[in-house]
């Protein structure tokens, strides 16, 4: 059996590997045993509304809207541009690409995984010089995904400004707390304009208990008393 391996992927931000999870990849028609990083890269594909559900014919085109790019890309400019448009699809909030300290958050939906999978198969299969499949028990559990995980990202005066920091999804009257908050990141410097530090952190959201199809508010209130709301339509986002 070879070695383990870890995949990154560079986004015009960071490196990102959330978490990694020991598989078994179908690699030419051998298993062979992989540490498939499960990658925060988001998708690809137009959408007109949050899938709380997929078909199985639906995953695998989401497999494949994030394979297909990939494969055709010949040079690391070529990946760098597909990662940057990706990093903004299931993006709510500033465009940081206009707006380096504007808040914003990232939407990890089922397809944003699935497409984020497409593109390490895309990748691996470069690699190994064969094709890389993720097996179909991996696939599923993303598919049965009960939660809808995001990341905030937004900048403030010191380095500890996000600690503590509170989340909660508003859509009209209906207000929605999160099932766990992660602890956020320590401030990096802000190279742009605006204040001085920037963090992040993720919270993770029952998709049985908010509205799929609509205009919300992720609404996020600081420990100094500041709050912070990001606009988001879920209607656009998939």
């Amino acid at each position: 059996m070879p070695p383990h391996h870890s995949f990154l992927v560079l986004r015009t931000e960071e490196v990102m590997i959330v978490r990694g999870l020991t598989s078994v990849a179908r690699v030419g028609g051998v298993a062979t045993c992989v540490v498939v990083g499960l990658l925060t890269v988001v998708g690809l594909r137009p959408a007109l509304a949050i899938d709380v559900k997929l078909f199985p014919e639906e995953a695998q085109k989401a497999l494949e809207a994030g394979r297909t790019p990939m494969e055709k890309a010949n040079s690391p400019e070529e990946v760098k541009k597909i990662l940057q448009h990706a990093s903004m699809v299931t993006r709510v909030g500033a465009d940081p690409e206009k707006d380096s300290c504007g808040a914003s958050a990232i939407l990890r939906t089922k397809r944003y995984r699935l497409e984020a999978f497409g593109r390490q198969e895309a990748a691996e299969s470069k690699k190994r010089k064969t094709d890389v499949r993720m097996p179909a028990e991996f696939i599923q559990k993303v598919v049965d995904m009960s939660n809808m995980e995001i990341e905030v990202q937004l900048c403030g005066d010191d380095e500890y400004f996000a600690e503590g920091a509170l989340i909660e999804l508003q859509q009209g009257s209906k207000k929605i707390k999160p099932i766990d908050i992660a602890a956020a990141d320590r401030g990096r410097k802000n190279e742009g304009s605006g204040p001085a530090y920037r963090s992040r952190f993720t919270a993770r959201f029952a998709y049985e208990k908010f509205d799929p199809n609509a205009a919300s508010v992720f609404v996020i209130n600081l420990q100094d008393g500041k709050e912070v709301r990001i606009p988001a339509d879920f209607s656009k986002v998939k």
